[in-house]
């Protein structure tokens, strides 16, 4: 008789635990320090933008995104919005933000990363797509040809430019906590006049590389600084995606991109040494590289240098 009693005070008071727990957890889920985080809100940053590639990513994507974007231009930015806004729907004004920066000076950084903050609060928006494209060229044919000035200038254009962006930029990228969209409600899908761009579910840090940054496909030699400016950029890639690793999980990645021999200032003197078909308008550059990063990398090509046409290029 006694052990039954005492079985049924044990069952009693067991019952009395679990239903205290119970009431517990349903005290801490209707709490209002015990909510749901809510879903990061996305933006986009394309430095530079003011013209070439930079300038059609910026209306491509004004076009086929709902997303806010963050361009940048050294000087002007208020010229450079409203030609910007003269050529994509009137909505887009409330999503285009234009600042001031010069990727040699440090202060412009400095300044431009301060106004996205204002923009886009870190608690409550994230960084989905950051394409660091500046870029030089001053070619050179055998080492005589190098000149110091020229070469440093290239430097601090293609390689020390895009690491200094990733140093005042990279804190807006999604860390392992910050809740993004699901694929169905993943950011800037939006029926506009042009085709629709669906990004991937991770962020994305896209710097400028070229081919001929790659050691393993130089056959040709020349262009030393040049090469040797987008080799580094490629390798600043792979450290800054290990980086993301620790720090964002599968929730960013780096990659490095060659957009192809494109149709702008930069490649002037050699559009007509380029075989007929590979000179590529601004405009259709730019939707080959937002095609690539949308559909065809994946969490799998992080850290990797890829071309135009989907392509991994060896190092």
């Amino acid at each position: 008789m006694s052990s039954t009693v005492d079985m049924a005070k044990s069952i009693t008071i067991i019952t009395t635990s679990k239903h205290q727990q119970t009431l517990r957890a349903q005290q801490t889920q209707h709490s209002p320090h015990h909510r749901p985080k809510a879903m990061s809100r996305p933006w986009i940053l394309i430095s530079p933008s003011s013209r070439g590639v930079g300038a059609a990513l910026t209306a491509h994507l004004l076009r086929t995104t709902r997303l806010p974007i963050l361009a940048t231009t050294r000087s002007s930015p208020s010229e450079a919005r409203d030609r910007f806004l003269a050529s994509v729907p009137q909505d887009a004004a409330d999503r285009l933000h234009v600042v001031a920066l010069d990727v040699t000076r440090e202060d412009t950084m400095a300044a431009a990363a301060e106004r996205a903050a204002a923009l886009f609060p870190r608690k409550t928006h994230h960084l989905h797509l950051a394409l660091a494209i500046p870029g030089i060229l001053h070619p050179e044919k055998n080492p005589a040809q190098v000149d110091y000035a020229r070469a440093l200038a290239t430097y601090q254009v293609n390689t020390l430019g895009p690491l200094m962006l990733m140093k005042h930029f990279h804190e807006f990228l999604p860390r392992n906590t910050t809740q993004l969209a699901g694929p169905e409600e993943t950011p800037g899908e939006e029926e506009t006049g042009a085709q629709k761009v669906t990004l991937p579910r991770h962020a994305t840090w896209l710097s400028m590389s070229a081919r001929v940054g790659s050691i393993t496909d130089n056959r040709a030699g020349g262009w030393y600084s040049y090469r040797s400016s987008k080799t580094g950029v490629s390798s600043l890639v792979k450290s800054f995606d290990n980086y993301l690793k620790t720090r964002s999980g599968d929730k960013a990645v780096a990659v490095a991109f060659h957009p192809g021999t494109v149709k702008t200032d930069l490649s002037r003197d050699f559009w007509d040494s380029v075989p007929e078909g590979r000179l590529l308008e601004p405009d259709y550059a730019a939707e080959r590289l937002v095609e690539v990063v949308s559909t065809g990398i994946g969490l799998e090509g992080r850290g990797k240098l890829w071309d135009w046409q989907g392509e991994e290029i060896k190092p």
